[in-house]
């Protein structure tokens, strides 16, 4: 099966699609981000087939998201890390966490609890506009054509 293509779109949601939009992608982030960065531990965690792994893991190294890095010359093995570019989309990843944590954790609560480094409590990602630092939601935004828009398409008559 021939996966969608979404680079070309103007649209930066299609773009992160792109890098990170086939589902294994954000587990694999997920588990490399916790300190799982070796092939076969990688493979264990996510009970994932190693060709689908090798694939995902060679897509996500040539999109620059993450980096291999050779850790034994006998027998030579490889493990993962992130790029700067692999981090911030560890960002996005917190985002999907707390609206998971919100609707799908049911009565057991989050699977995990995060530590603030700065404060040491446990905390939440929250969205904060970067001009005025309030908190930014969907509904507290219009979308307006930025500079990498599409040009609009000609009218036919």
């Amino acid at each position: 099966m021939q996966r969608t293509q979404f680079a070309g779109m103007a649209c930066s949601i299609a773009r992160t699609l792109d890098v990170i939009g086939e589902p294994w992608s954000p587990l694999i982030l997920r588990d490399v981000y916790v300190g799982i960065n070796r092939f076969d531990q990688l493979q264990a965690d996510l009970g994932i087939s190693r060709k689908v792994l090798a694939q995902r893991l060679a897509w996500l190294v040539e999109q620059g998201v993450m980096q291999r890095r050779q850790y034994s010359d006998r027998p030579p093995r490889h493990e993962y890390t992130l790029t700067a570019k692999g981090q911030e989309l560890c960002d996005l990843l917190l985002v999907m966490v707390g609206w998971g944590d919100r609707w799908t954790a049911g009565d057991a609560g989050p699977p995990v609890l995060y530590r603030h480094h700065a404060c040491g409590e446990i905390a939440h990602a929250e969205l904060h506009c970067s001009h005025c630092d309030r908190p930014m939601r969907a509904t507290d935004v219009d979308v307006l054509p930025g500079p990498g828009s599409a040009p609009p398409e000609p009218a036919t008559a």
